[in-house]
Formats: C-alpha cells, sequence, structure tokens
C-alpha cells in the first residue's frame, strides 16, 4: 500500500524521470514528500511560467517530456503560458497540478479549477486522476501521448486527497515509444517525384529530430544536391554553413529563399506544419491547394492535409523518414545541382550583419564578435521582440541542440529556458537573448539560476519599448504612440542584487570586455546593452518605419 503522492514519483521513477521543475504548493504535499526519498532532482522555480517554460525547454532538448508540477488555481492559471508554448511547438511536456480534495469539488471552493475546460484547447490530452490505484496507469499513458505522433504537453489534475489515500497498485512500467515509418511504396513514389522534378526545395520543421537524423538529412541533401531551408526557430536543423543551406523560412525571410519557393515546382515539408508564420500568411505555399507539387512528411496523420492537400503524404517522424531515405541515390547529377550553391551564397550574404546604425551601440558588431567567440555547441535561448531578429538572421547555428525559443512567438522565455538548459549541459556555453520587456516577463527565474549556481548569460537588448509593438504601431499609426514606453531597472545592478555579475554596455566596443568578464565571473550574468530605440530592425529605423507609413 502507498499513497498515491508516492505512486506517482514511483511512476515518474520508472519513466525515466532525472529532474522536475516546480513551484511548491500545499495541494501536492504528498509528492513532494515522496520526492523528498527520490533520485528525482527537484527545481524549485519562481513563477509558475518560468517553471512550465523550463519543463519546456527540457523537452525541445531532450525530446523526452519535461515534467513541471504546480498548485491550483493560479498557480495553474500562471502556467497555461507555458503549456501554450508547447502545444503550439510540439513538444512533449506533463504538467501535474495540485487539485482541490474530492468532496470539495463543483462549489468554487478555494481555488478551483475546471482544468479540463481550462486546458482543453491548449493541451493535447487532460485528465483527472480520482483513483490512487489508476496512477501507473495514467502516468504511463501521458508520457506516451506526450511523445508520440505530433508530440504536445499533457495535463494531469491530482486531487489532493487522491494524494493522500492509500492504494494497492501494479508497478508502473516505463511507456512504450511509438514510431511511424515509411513505407517502400511512399519511398518509391517522392522518388519518381524527385527525378521528374527541376527546381526542388526542401522546408525542414516539428520536432522528433535528433543528432543521427540531422546527419542523415545532410547526407540526403548531399546526394540530391537539394537546396535546404529550416522552418522558423527551428534553424538547428541544419548546418548554416552547409553548402546546400539556402535559409531559415521564417519571419523576415530572404526574398530570394521566399522566390525559390515560390517557383519550386516540388516542396518537401519534413517534419513541419508550416503555419501562419512560415508560410508568410500562407502565401509561400497557399492553402488548401499549393501551386507547387507538395509532399509532406510528418509525424501524426493529423497533420497530413489539415491546412493544405499534398501530392504525397507520408506519415512518418522525421527520424524514421530520413533514416529510410538517406539510402536512395539519384540516378544522375541533378539537373537543378548548382542551384543550393546559389541559394547559399545569397544566405551568407543575407546573414552578414551591418557594421552600423542609429546610435552608440551597434549590434552587427556584438554579433560578429560573438560568431567567433561562441562555440558551435553553445546553445542559444530567447522568447520574442525585434531583438530577436539579430538572433536568427545573424547566428549561423552549426549543430542540432543548440536552439531554444518559441514558434509561438511568446515573449519571456529566454531566460528560464536557458537555466533549464544549463541543468541539462552545465559543461556549454548557454546565452539567453531577451528584450527589456521580454526579460521581465520572467526575469525572475535568474534567481534560480543563482540558486543552482547556473553561470547562464542573458544579453539584454534594452531599447525603453515594447519594440515590435511600437514598430507597427508607428507603421499603422504613425506618430501616434500610447502605452509602448517602459521604465526600466538597471540590469546590471539587478543581477548583482540577485547574486549575480552584472555589465552594462553603451558602446559597441565595451561589449568584448563586457561579455568576457561575464563569462569568467563563473556567476549567472546579465549583460545589459542600452540600444537607441531608432535601430528597431536591423535594416530600418524608427523613423524610417514612421515615414514610409
Amino acid at each position: 500500500m502507498k499513497t498515491g503522492g508516492q505512486l506517482i514519483v514511483d511512476a515518474l521513477e520508472a519513466n525515466g524521470t532525472d529532474r522536475i521543475y516546480c513551484v511548491p504548493g500545499e495541494s501536492y504535499l504528498a509528492v513532494l514528500d515522496a520526492l523528498h526519498d527520490s533520485p528525482i532532482r527537484t527545481i524549485v522555480c519562481r513563477q509558475e511560467g518560468g517553471a512550465a517554460m523550463m519543463a519546456d525547454c527540457h523537452g525541445r532538448l531532450t525530446g523526452r517530456p519535461g515534467i513541471c508540477f504546480v498548485t491550483r488555481g493560479p498557480g495553474a492559471t500562471n502556467a497555461s503560458a507555458g503549456i501554450h508554448i508547447a502545444m503550439q511547438d510540439s513538444i512533449p511536456l506533463i504538467l501535474f497540478i495540485g487539485q482541490v480534495a474530492s468532496h470539495a469539488k463543483g462549489r468554487e471552493a478555494f481555488q478551483e479549477v475546471d482544468y479540463v475546460r481550462f486546458f482543453g484547447d491548449i493541451a493535447k490530452w487532460v485528465v483527472e486522476i480520482d483513483d490512487a490505484a489508476r496512477i501507473p496507469e495514467f502516468v504511463t499513458r501521458a508520457f506516451a501521448v506526450a511523445t508520440s505522433g505530433r508530440p504536445g504537453p499533457v495535463v494531469i489534475s491530482l486531487p489532493e486527497d487522491m494524494l493522500t489515500s492509500l492504494a494497492e497498485a501494479p508497478d508502473a512500467r516505463h511507456y512504450t515509444p511509438v514510431e511511424t515509418r515509411p513505407g517502400e511504396v511512399e519511398l518509391d513514389a517522392l522518388e519518381v517525384l524527385l527525378n521528374k522534378a527541376k527546381r526542388p526545395f526542401v522546408i525542414l520543421g516539428g520536432t522528433r529530430w535528433d543528432v543521427e537524423a540531422v546527419a542523415r538529412m545532410r547526407t540526403m541533401a548531399e546526394a540530391w544536391s537539394l537546396p535546404v531551408g529550416c522552418s522558423f526557430r527551428r534553424q538547428m536543423l541544419f548546418d548554416h554553413l552547409h553548402p546546400n543551406y539556402a535559409g531559415d523560412v521564417g519571419i523576415g525571410i530572404n526574398l530570394k529563399v521566399a522566390t525559390a519557393i515560390k517557383q519550386a515546382d516540388l516542396v518537401l515539408l519534413i517534419g513541419g506544419r508550416m503555419g501562419e508564420m512560415p508560410s508568410s500568411d500562407y502565401t509561400l505555399l497557399k492553402s488548401p491547394y499549393p501551386d507547387q507539387t507538395l509532399v509532406h512528411i510528418h509525424a501524426d496523420a493529423g497533420e497530413l492535409g489539415r491546412v493544405y492537400r499534398p501530392a504525397l503524404a507520408i506519415n512518418a517522424s522525421p527520424a524514421a523518414f530520413v533514416e529510410a531515405f538517406a539510402r536512395r541515390k539519384p540516378a544522375a547529377t541533378p539537373v537543378w545541382a548548382a542551384e543550393a550553391a546559389k541559394l547559399h551564397a545569397a544566405y551568407l550574404d543575407w546573414s552578414t550583419p551591418p557594421e552600423s546604425g542609429p546610435g552608440a551601440v551597434q549590434m552587427g558588431p556584438i554579433m560578429n564578435y560573438l560568431e567567433t567567440m561562441l562555440p558551435d555547441d553553445a546553445i542559444l535561448t530567447n522568447g520574442a521582440g525585434n531583438y530577436a531578429t539579430w538572433v536568427h538572421r545573424y547566428h549561423r547555428f552549426r549543430r542540432f541542440g543548440t536552439q531554444a525559443a518559441p514558434t509561438s512567438g511568446s515573449m519571456g522565455y529566454g531566460t528560464p529556458a536557458a537555466v533549464a538548459a544549463k541543468q541539462l549541459f552545465p559543461d556549454r556555453d548557454v546565452i539567453a537573448f531577451a528584450g527589456d520587456g521580454c526579460f521581465l516577463m520572467n526575469g525572475q527565474e535568474f534567481a534560480t539560476a543563482v540558486q543552482y549556481g547556473l553561470p547562464i548569460i542573458v544579453i539584454v537588448v534594452n531599447n525603453g519599448i515594447y519594440g515590435t509593438i511600437r514598430m507597427h504601431q508607428e507603421r499603422e499609426y504613425p506618430g501616434r504612440v500610447v502605452a509602448t514606453d517602459l521604465k526600466n531597472p538597471d540590469f546590471a545592478a539587478l543581477a548583482r542584487a540577485y547574486g549575480g555579475h552584472g555589465e552594462t554596455v553603451e558602446k559597441t566596443a565595451d561589449f568584448a570586455a563586457a561579455f568576457e568578464r561575464a563569462r569568467a565571473s563563473g556567476k549567472p550574468s546579465i549583460v545589459e546593452i542600452r540600444l537607441d530605440p531608432e535601430a528597431i530592425t536591423p535594416t530600418r529605423t524608427m523613423t524610417q518605419i514612421r515615414d514610409k507609413a
């Protein structure tokens, strides 16, 4: 006989959980008590949104479900931001929520929420366990649901009395991973389409990739001379300095890449959904009937034909697909062989940052410096905002497992993600980029980095405004500024107040020394860059946007 809390922890151990991210609550004290004697490491966070984003980053970088525990009511609703990210980004995550006791349900008891209704549209599966004896069944099923097909978040509600009650239950067993593989008929059909094509283009996206799959994709691209683009914030799926890399298919796409996709006669969409952002509002591939012959490869049959009607649909994970197709070679040198090199040259030009701009701090030279200093396995995280353009356009990703950024465009992600990444990979450089508005949405998780001695470096690009919103505001309503100005703290002093290291950069030439001091400090660090708000994008000033409007 074991308590429900102990059964939860036993089931997590059986399914390979090595750490959880949480904000404690009295609603699940029985689980916390069971964790006391468990080898599972408990990471205590400062806000439930940050905890859920850490769990998301864990799932994003490992492919295994990130585990998050929060308390009922406001704890659960705070965590919903991370659940939305995991759903839109197809990330395996399991959120456990303490719930009111069974006798109080339906009375709008203290902090009561109906989680099935609340999370119903932003989670892959939501369930409330009301029988402790079924805990091994439900937890193991949660791991299977979170990782199979299109991965996503699972939410499990835990009534307080169920966690404290005693039950006899079978020992939990590890979930069975589910793989979807392509058939020979589909592979033959794809080979025929490739041999007929004159202007193919490959777009990589989604999840369920790994190091081996990325390597096989490179081999496939080389064998078939294919130009390859990476979907929005999935740039770590292909080496940016490889001669077949054409560029990212995201916000502010290189027009040469956009043209190549529109003019392609065959598009291979591998792993991704090609949503609103990477499709440039469904213009690169028209919905529901693309102008191009579309081959869509996805692990979830429900995504095939959901937005675009493909000429060939292959229900397979990216890893299984490239493993199967990488063995096939063209009969002769493809007629399009020179196109990949042309697009790669265009990418190198596109991804070379400008040296000048308004104000005393130039982001172009700073990005160039980081490119020379950061090792290929450095992990970069970020949230949302115009500052992220400098990362997505000018950082040349070389390896798988080096990027954690929400395709959902959620602010506040970079700092908690960096904390999780450094927990997972303590020997690698972890750099979080954040705007001033973005950082202060979950900047309290810098305290978590200090508590656990995780020397992340957060680069805060401070321009005193909600930059993306101001840019759109000036374009749509020029000169009518409202609700986008910010009064910020001294971020370097804030870092020191938390027990970390802080630097302030007000001139371009000061950045290198400030960054190296932060790196050498051995502490979690904030390097604040005070950027002129005129430098709203790498290529346009705020005045130019206003005048054009």
